[in-house]
């Protein structure tokens, strides 16, 4: 009877001893819910920025809680494990969330660096009009010119043996000019109606120098060299880009004026009026007066 008055007592002992063990285990495990809870909802306005704070906590911090964690029974055990592997998930988010923001302000930063180079190299002293027009001249086709040395007689057809004694006829210049000569060259070639091979000079020319008077002069004439070639749409092109690139060149005003030519011949009278118009504007009565006399012509018959 006495050893059994003993094993009852130990018993209870036994279980009074782990009852508060169990309630410590219980309320870190509680505690530990509700921090994840709170690191949660930081996480969600990390993702969804701009939230109000009433719905969300401080930022995330790490685990500082002094103390071993206290032994477990079994059931507790099961949840302790399954709140370290929540802990772990929410880490990671975390710190894809963190990666995810830092690559969107870069690209951020860097989409408003070529914005700004972008608008650096379009801005020219031209009107609504001719902004208006550039997205119907831009969904034109574009070409790129080949790489050759200028004034060189552009490479024909093998099998073109005719081609070839045609080019062969036009004289390539040597005034010691480099740049003169080479537009000199585009030139013979296209007042010998040879166009594919004028154009390839023309634009040489307009690549290697950009800068010189005699660009504005070789992309004018290669929008007039597909004009002759009945290739509208990139004449327009050409047209626009020796406006938009060199307002103040010698063929600016030629320029703008056939870009209306070529968009009348597109069908687009309304935007070829607009060139028309943009020309009266920018330029008045310093545009040559040929091309006043051709812008005339050419708007009577666009219907302007």
């Amino acid at each position: 009877m006495m050893r059994q008055i003993f094993s009852g007592g130990a018993a209870a002992l036994a279980l009074v001893a782990m009852t508060p063990v169990a309630t410590a285990q219980e309320s870190t495990v509680d505690k530990r819910v509700e921090r994840l809870e709170k690191q949660m909802r930081a996480v969600q306005r990390s993702v969804f920025p701009g939230g109000s704070p009433a719905f969300f906590e401080g930022e995330i911090a790490p685990d500082n809680t002094p103390g071993e964690r206290v032994k477990s029974s079994a059931p507790v055990i099961d949840l302790t494990a399954r709140v370290d592997a929540l802990e772990e998930q929410l880490q990671a988010l975390t710190g894809q969330t963190e990666q995810n923001a830092y690559q969107l302000r870069e690209l951020e930063k860097q989409f408003t660096a070529y914005k700004a180079e972008m608008d650096k190299k379009l801005a020219a002293p031209a009107t609504a009009e001719t902004a208006a027009l550039a997205p119907a001249v831009a969904r034109t086709t574009t070409t790129t010119a080949p790489a050759r040395k200028p004034a060189e007689k552009p490479a024909a057809d093998k099998g073109d043996a005719s081609r070839l004694a045609l080019v062969k006829k036009v004289e390539v210049p040597a005034t010691g000019n480099e740049v003169e000569d080479a537009y000199t060259y585009g030139y013979r070639l296209w007042d010998a109606k040879l166009y594919p091979e004028a154009e390839a000079q023309l634009k040489q020319v307009v690549a290697k120098w950009p800068k010189n008077n005699y660009a504005s002069y070789a992309q004018n004439l290669l929008g007039r060299a597909y004009l002759d070639e009945d290739k509208p749409s990139l004449a327009a092109v050409a047209f626009y880009n020796n406006y938009k690139d060199r307002p103040n060149g010698a063929r600016a005003p030629h320029s703008l004026m056939y870009m209306g030519v070529a968009l009348t011949e597109l069908g687009r009278k309304a935007d070829a009026c607009k060139a028309f118009r943009e020309l009266e504007e920018v330029y008045g009565d310093k545009a040559p007066k040929d091309v006043r006399d051709d812008a005339a012509a050419a708007k009577s018959k666009a219907g302007c």
